[in-house]
């Protein structure tokens, strides 16, 4: 049986369910918390959840992406930059803030130009050979 690439998304929203007041507490089904009116008690997370899973599955079918198939979403990396603090797309496989140079305080030198250092590195190159000659 071919695994899904909404597997975990769907995964954690059912935890997510599950540990909710809607179903704790008020003991109500799992599928009638997903609907409304119910839905406006659910936390956050979890609501943003549904609308990642609903996404997904809709990528599924997405002729778009029909050759790189669909992206799936590693939730255990959700969890790991709730707690770094770090942004994250809830859907769409890498976050928007990857691979940033980090964060400064405006205080710090500019890097150089990787042309400017290419023509610098030139310029001794040629001195070298000037004062060999």
């Amino acid at each position: 049986m071919p695994t899904s690439s909404c597997k975990e998304i769907r995964d954690a929203l059912a935890q997510c369910l599950q540990e909710s007041e809607c179903v704790m507490v008020q003991r109500n089904k799992a599928t009638d918390c997903l609907r409304e009116p119910l839905i406006d008690t659910l936390p956050l997370k979890c609501r943003q959840l549904k609308k990642g899973l609903g996404e997904c599955r809709r990528g599924m079918v997405d002729m778009r992406k029909r050759f790189r198939g669909n992206q799936p979403i590693a939730f255990t990396k959700i969890q790991k930059t709730e707690d770094t603090g770090e942004g994250y797309q809830l859907y769409a496989g890498k976050s928007a803030f990857a691979g940033t140079r980090g964060e400064t305080d405006g205080n710090n030198k500019e890097p150089e130009d990787w042309r400017e250092a290419e023509n610098r590195r030139y310029r001794e190159a040629q001195e070298a050979a000037g004062k060999k000659s």
